[in-house]
């Protein structure tokens, strides 16, 4: 199988049910989705939009194919009507055409995304009225609205079609509808919307679904369609599909729901098979421990359910919420309580109850409220000796959603309180974006991500920018904030994932003072080893003495409050910005004129470095010869037991002062937990090359980030490691007890 980023280009087409043995007509460039119909029982052409259109290609295949398949290619085409009829041309009575194409008022271009031909905003929603013909076909093309592609189908013959809306796009589909069917549930928490201008986005799309499924809006403004046309109407019975490429090929689905109101739900790939199987397994573990669970069975290598017509769980928690305060605690208490009936007790500590297998995934999005009790599906993660307060804050969390007026009528404090929650808050919040990262291939995929998620960091601050015409808070953005900490004491403002992130990275280098938060519940905890305190402490501080770091999302208003109370010194943390320098300064370098001559200054090579050999001295040495500066990083204790799934031999402050020790190296230091990736460490130390084992050259997530440092002027260079002696083989001989 390709790379991941590869594989998400497919999703388009990957749930379709195409006959085999049949002729299929691929036009365009995307080798990705041709690679669908290769190997299989399928008699593939492929050709480009010019030769398709080309008099002796038609009359050579006319009437021929049973499918023609074009994605993205019509917005390109300068006469649209003229290439669907030649299209239409070498298509059997019997055929079927498959057309994707983005919309030009899809909801996406609304939030800020520019259009992919102009580059400029909301040029697609006036219908390019600022463009003629001319400058048209020179951009390489247009979008079109579903009205205007509607005509176009009927003036080249295509009368009989069925659309559907397909979010976030074509390239990297994840939810597909058909013209006649709408979401049941909240998008929010499933939703992840991709664009091609990430950096311009203003508004939260995902958050606009249910308003537009209210309002008749939601196929209106999809943001792709794929459109099946067919004469004889034999169109696909799929109504909704959701796709999970971006879990890997073990655990990539699609799950189908068709007209019959059957679901369906199966591999994506060949490794998944086996998931079925432990999905089965999971929800006859969760009934014989009285769980309700819909039912369901193994047909022909398809997971089988029947149609719930029922709200999902989160929206009926959250829709009870608003009119019923008592009911919904009711509720919390008693899905705390299945999650404790799901699975024997292992033991019972400072965590609180310890799960013999913790199904992570019963919350309630993945459950239905029907005849007044919560009846789960799809449970297809469990892990071993798990927290059932972890699954509860994933519980909450889901709930509230970061929800104003939710947090108004019934803080979420109460239920971390209710529960015993409230001391261990930082590690529930880490498993779970642990689990979630892990889930969704976020470090293989992060490259890709980034070129297409818009950060919500960066939506706010457009947002901001649009109300504060005197870029008041641009001021404070960015590059400021780093700005006058020398003899200052640094207070963050933040107990949350921004915080930890500013902490891991600078509690070292800066003079941190205090943890500050507004929410009371938080006063006198631990966070990173800091006490958390009411922002009023500063009332008496001397404003010149210090400087406070806002490291919240919703920084806006934790401005105001700190300008009102006479703050004068105030920077506001992006955790995805990358900051210009080191905030400590390296010690000075003298360099002799052999030493001047190397090719890097500042050099970074991190590892485990557990069992410490003679290949990691020579890996030291090697990187030394090319930098004047080398640091070293080491993964810390539980870095390894996540990672690695194993206890070091060698326990963290042991490894990291074997390392400082070597000559070759001039700075060793702990790899941050949860933030120890390559642009992480790349953010933080601004390093020229960093040292890596040849045994990731060919690896897909490092060549990603190989082509990020080199986008941002560095380097990753690869040694071949010492072949008599690695950790591995030591490891082996000890583990056989022969060393």
């Amino acid at each position: 199988m390709r790379n991941l980023e590869s594989e998400l280009q497919k999703s388009i087409l990957k749930w379709y049910n195409f006959k085999k043995n049949t002729n299929v007509l691929f036009v365009g460039d995307n080798e990705n989705l041709v690679e669908l119909f290769r190997g299989q029982n399928f008699r593939i052409t492929h050709v480009s939009v010019r030769e398709s259109a080309k008099t002796d290609f038609i009359e050579d295949n006319r009437a021929y194919f049973d499918y023609i398949v074009t994605i993205g290619i019509l917005e390109t085409c300068y006469e649209p009507v003229e290439m669907l009829k030649r299209w239409r041309s070498m298509l059997k009575s019997s055929g079927h055409f498959l057309l994707g194409t983005d919309n030009r008022l899809g909801l996406r271009y609304f939030c800020g995304d520019r259009d992919p031909f102009t580059g400029h905003n909301f040029d697609g929603i006036e219908d390019y009225r600022a463009y003629d013909s001319g400058n048209i076909k020179a951009m390489g093309g247009r979008c079109y609205d579903r009205y205007q592609i509607e005509i176009m189908l009927g003036e080249a013959g295509f009368s009989k079609r069925k659309f559907y809306s397909v979010l976030p796009n074509l390239s990297r589909t994840q939810l597909v509808y058909a013209e006649d069917y709408l979401p049941n549930e909240e998008l929010a928490m499933r939703y992840f919307p991709a664009y091609h201008y990430p950096d311009t986005v203003f508004l939260h799309e995902e958050q606009l679904y249910t308003s537009l499924v209210r309002n008749g809006l939601f196929h209106q403004m999809a943001n792709s369609y794929l459109i099946e046309c067919s004469d004889q109407k034999d169109f696909s019975d799929v109504v909704h599909v959701t796709l999970s490429i971006d879990r890997g090929p073990e655990q990539a689905f699609a799950t189908i729901i068709r007209s019959g109101r059957r679901v369906e739900k199966y591999p994506l790939y060949p490794q998944g098979r086996k998931k079925l199987r432990q999905l089965l397994d999971n929800a006859m573990d969760l009934k014989e421990h009285g769980i309700s669970v819909v039912d369901a069975e193994i047909r022909d290598g398809v997971y089988c359910m029947p149609y719930i017509s029922a709200p999902v769980g989160n929206s009926y928690m959250q829709e009870l919420l608003l009119y019923d305060k008592d009911g919904f605690i009711e509720q919390m208490d008693r899905f705390y309580e299945i999650i404790l009936q799901s699975s024997e007790h292992v033991t019972e500590n400072e965590l609180g109850v310890i799960l013999k297998r913790g199904y992570i995934d019963l919350v309630p999005l993945n459950c239905f409220y029907l005849d007044h009790e919560f009846v789960f599906y799809d449970q297809e993660f469990y892990e071993e000796n798990y927290p059932a307060k972890a699954i509860m804050y994933r519980v909450i969390t889901i709930i509230y959603d970061n929800d104003k007026t939710r947090e108004s009528i019934l803080p979420s404090v109460f239920f971390w309180e209710r529960y015993h929650m409230r001391q261990h808050l930082s590690l529930w919040q880490n498993m779970t974006i642990q689990f979630t990262e892990q889930l969704r291939n976020q470090q293989e995929l992060a490259f890709a991500n980034d070129r297409c998620f818009a950060n919500r960091h960066i939506i706010d601050f457009n947002r901001m920018k649009i109300n504060e015409s005197r870029g008041f808070y641009e001021r404070l953005f960015r590059d400021n904030c780093f700005e006058a900490v020398k003899g200052k004491e640094i207070y963050v403002f933040g107990a949350g994932r921004y915080a930890d992130k500013f902490l891991a990275f600078y509690k070292d280098e800066l003079n941190i003072s205090g943890v500050l938060d507004n929410n009371s519940s938080k006063w006198g905890l631990e966070f990173r080893g800091i006490t958390v305190a009411s922002p009023e402490i500063l009332i008496q501080r001397d404003a010149d003495s210090y400087k406070v770091i806002v490291c919240v999302k919703n920084y806006e208003s934790v401005v105001k409050q700190l300008m009102r109370m006479g703050v004068q010194n105030i920077g506001i943390y992006d955790v995805n910005h990358i900051y210009p320098g080191r905030q400590r300064e390296l010690p000075e370098i003298k360099l002799d004129s052999d030493q001047s001559k190397k090719k890097y200054h500042i050099g970074y090579i991190a590892g485990v470095f557990d069992l410490y050999h003679i290949g990691h001295l020579n890996m030291f040495r090697r990187a030394k010869e090319q930098c004047d500066y080398l640091i070293a990083a080491v993964v810390s204790d539980d870095g390894v037991r996540n990672n690695k799934k194993r206890e070091p031999f060698i326990p963290f402050e042991e490894r990291i002062e074997m390392v400082r020790s070597c000559k070759y190296v001039d700075e060793a230091v702990e790899i941050p937990y949860l933030y120890g990736g390559t642009v992480d460490a790349y953010q933080k130390y601004h390093f020229d090359c960093q040292f890596s084992g040849s045994d990731y050259i060919d690896d897909p997530w490092w060549l990603e980030q190989k082509k990020y440092l080199e986008e941002h002027g560095a380097e990753l260079v690869f040694f071949p490691y010492t072949q008599k002696t690695s950790s591995t083989k030591i490891k082996a001989l000890i583990e056989r007890g022969l060393a």
